[in-house]
């Protein structure tokens, strides 16, 4: 009988094993307040350390810097980048959109301890809010810079319908006189809607402003030589 753990275990430990890269996050922040407590991220970070698995992680918490010593394991014996998630310069702004995460600066803290680990990071200013956040572009891409990012993204915001209701209370409490500017922005940069659902846009922005930010973007990510 082949027993079939051993016969894994055996491919795994060739040398020439590469393994396809898995990516942590996407639907969610992999590293969740709870990750503290359970450690399930890093559990499972340190299975893929152990067979030599190529990671990427992308977060908005500086909790992964807890595994910065398992990431740089993994980018020195396999392949492993981080992205970081930062759409405010601001951490006054950013504490009053997004209470429970993780201050700009200590993002930008994040980011330097991950590059001088040897791990391989981006930032994401994410989401981009025009009429908010929008005029932040070039400070977040600036500091990332200086704090040893080696690329940068950019995506609109998403407003599912039980997001939307959420970030209009939030926006409403925390700058009242922007509600109008904002939603009159957003529906320029979403094709005349609040939000754009359909595969293959929901990702991306639209429209005359949308351009203007993307070229404004792209500008500082060559000058900046964030387009590695």
């Amino acid at each position: 009988r082949i027993n079939a753990p051993e016969v894994l275990r055996a491919s795994f430990d060739k040398r020439s094993w590469k393994g396809e890269s898995i990516t942590f996050s996407g639907n969610t922040d992999c590293y969740q307040p709870l990750e503290r407590r359970y450690e399930l991220t890093r559990r499972c970070l340190e299975v893929c350390a152990d067979y030599r698995n190529p990671v990427h992680v992308i977060t908005k918490s500086a909790l992964v810097r807890r595994d910065v010593a398992l990431l740089a394991r993994l980018a020195a014996d396999a392949r492993c980048g981080v992205t970081l998630s930062i759409p405010f310069a601001d951490d006054d702004m950013a504490r009053a959109i997004e209470p429970y995460a993780s201050t700009p600066t200590a993002r930008f803290e994040t980011v330097r301890l991950l590059a001088e680990a040897g791990i391989a990071v981006g930032v994401n200013i994410a989401p981009i809010i025009p009429g908010l956040n929008d005029s932040q572009l070039v400070e977040v891409l600036e500091r990332a810079h200086a704090a040893g990012a080696s690329s940068a993204a950019i995506m609109p915001v998403r407003l599912a319908a039980e997001v939307l209701p959420v970030f209009f209370e939030r926006l409403a409490a925390a700058y009242p006189a922007r509600v109008s500017k904002v939603k009159n922005a957003i529906t320029q940069v979403r094709g005349g809607k609040l939000n754009q659902s359909e595969f293959g846009r929901r990702m991306q922005g639209e429209g005359p402003r949308w351009q203007a930010i993307r070229g404004l973007f792209e500008a500082h990510v060559r000058r900046l030589g964030l387009d590695q």
